[in-house]
């Protein structure tokens, strides 16, 4: 595992005036991130928007649900529109716009993997251009995105993001799954240069969830033939498993490190365990997809896909593995588990061919910034630590993160407001005051930046989506399109955003909307604006 002098020093620093007040049994953290995973293909989160009892429900998600019943779930967390955003803001509590991670790009031409030189202001991993297949007239040109996470490296010219795994310096720290956040396989920007082991990983968007080996383990040609290294540093599928399907081969190979991890008492571990389940190809095993194909509910509030339903039952069951282990390897007290989803689930409503799921009530999906986009399901476990059941009704969303595992792991996040100017703010303050009647839990707006044109639909006309921003202080929300609509929402009292308070709002439809532009311009460089064409 490397360690970056610029890091090590910043860590080593933090780790000194915080070692003396560090508690002694500290909690393991096992972090899993779905992919793609819907507000409502959570039964427990189906529910509580709607009432309806769990059987008469298409998809089953009997553990995910256990999690819920056992630990505190959160009714109103938000991620970025796509999965590639979330995963860079996760993992260094800072809002994905500043990172430059403005979308997801699926093996694009950059600076660095065509050995070209960068252009002043530019990073090597930018992409050269990434758009959708629109044949329409187009008011503003895509932006660029990243596509690396800065980790040091000579190309870097000292940019270095601290990543959760770096901030604990003394945890052992391993990674599973999908990374999405490594340039498409660019040397030095893989989970083993950001302070992971990594046991099993994939440096792309999607995977096939079966013969997915092969491509995982295939380094030695390189996609980008100017790529500037030896081989392609694209993943590495891990130990054989025995399984053929990938959510069971990883869910193995996650089970068999806890089998290990619980045999070392001296050390605490955290496991970030990234699922490529339910991200498209939708490939399910056979029974659970004839098994949901004949089930009678097929059809509730749109839910019909059995591949789907199949899929989202293969992730529901590894959470079961992973909390049966626990408790097996009597893990299960000193453990924390954290299930999220990168974002919003892919929507048939706004989607070309009707695949997948349907976020009903909430508006729009995947892509979008309305809630079905951004809203997802997020619930902590700590067995004795945290009130079995509880739901916080508090926004939050996945900046907090990062200060949050710090703070569990016993270190000060304070330090990191002032050293790398993190976004999140802890949410260990609503463990025991979910409704945050204290307030210690104090962030209050949050921010999105999407500028590309993109064929989905919008979920308000119809039309393709073009470039948007947004802001979200307590509970109003203001979606800025490029195009020069504003549509501003009372999320609290209106899931649907049926309701534009824009014309009964106008002081604070100003006061946001210049908020979001101020914020764009200290925080978003130029290159990862719209352009006007």
């Amino acid at each position: 595992m490397k360690i970056r002098f610029r890091n090590f020093f910043i860590i080593l620093a933090i780790a000194a005036t915080s070692c003396s007040s560090l508690p002694k049994h500290r909690p393991n953290i096992i972090l899993i991130l779905a992919d793609d995973l819907g507000y409502m293909d959570v039964q427990a989160y189906a529910q509580k928007v709607t009432g309806v009892e769990k059987q008469k429900m298409f998809y089953e998600t009997p553990n995910i649900d256990r999690l819920s019943q056992e630990g505190l779930s959160f009714s109103r967390a938000y991620v970025d529109q796509l999965c590639s955003p979330t995963r860079a803001s996760l993992i260094t509590g800072k809002y994905a716009g500043r990172l430059g991670f403005t979308t997801a790009t699926w093996f694009c031409k950059t600076y660095y993997n065509q050995d070209m030189k960068v252009p002043k202001g530019l990073y090597p991993h930018d992409v050269l251009d990434h758009h959708d297949p629109i044949d329409i007239p187009q008011a503003w040109n895509n932006a660029k995105t990243n596509t690396a996470l800065p980790a040091g490296t000579p190309i870097d010219k000292g940019r270095d993001e601290i990543t959760i795994a770096e901030a604990l310096p003394d945890y052992y720290s391993a990674f599973i799954g999908k990374w999405h956040i490594g340039g498409h396989g660019a040397k030095g920007y893989q989970p083993c240069d950001q302070g992971f082991h990594a046991i099993a990983w994939y440096d792309a968007g999607a995977s096939p969830y079966f013969n997915w080996r092969k491509n995982w383990n295939d380094r030695s040609k390189k996609l980008f033939p100017r790529m500037p290294q030896k081989y392609w540093d694209v993943g590495n599928a891990g130990e054989e498993t025995g399984e053929n399907y990938l959510t069971d081969d990883l869910t193995v190979q996650a089970l068999r490190f806890l089998d290990e991890r619980s045999k070392i008492k001296d050390q605490p571990f955290f496991l970030y365990f990234c699922h490529f389940a339910v991200h498209g190809p939708w490939q399910a095993k056979k029974d659970d997809s004839t098994y949901f194909a004949n089930k009678p509910t097929r059809g509730w509030n749109g839910h019909k896909d059995p591949r789907y339903a199949g899929m989202v039952r293969g992730l529901d069951n590894s959470v079961g593995h992973i909390l049966d282990k626990l408790a097996e390897t009597g893990l299960d007290d000193n453990t924390v588990v954290i299930f999220l989803s990168d974002n919003g689930g892919w929507d048939s409503r706004i989607t070309r061919g009707g695949m997948a799921t349907n976020n009903a009530p909430l508006r729009g999906g995947k892509a979008c910034l309305t809630e079905g986009g951004i809203r997802v399901p997020l619930i902590f476990r700590w067995k004795g630590k945290i009130k079995q059941g509880e739901w916080c009704d508090v926004p939050v969303d996945c900046t907090d993160l990062f200060p949050t595992i710090v703070q569990l792991a016993g270190y000060n996040p304070q330090k990191y407001y002032d050293s790398i100017k993190i976004d999140g703010k802890s949410l260990v303050p609503l463990f025991n005051d979910p409704d945050n009647v204290r307030g210690d839990y104090a962030h209050s707006v949050r921010y999105w930046h999407y500028p590309f044109n993109v064929s989905v639909y919008s979920p308000f006309d119809g039309e393709f989506l073009t470039p948007h921003s947004a802001i979200m202080v307590g509970d109003y929300k203001l979606i800025y399109d490029w195009q020069g609509r504003l549509k501003l929402f009372n999320v609290k009292n209106d899931l649907q955003e049926n309701h534009n308070l824009v014309h009964e709002m106008p002081e604070k439809t100003t006061e946001m909307f210049d908020t979001l532009m101020n914020w764009l311009e200290k925080n978003v460089d130029k290159q990862y604006w719209p352009v006007l064409n």
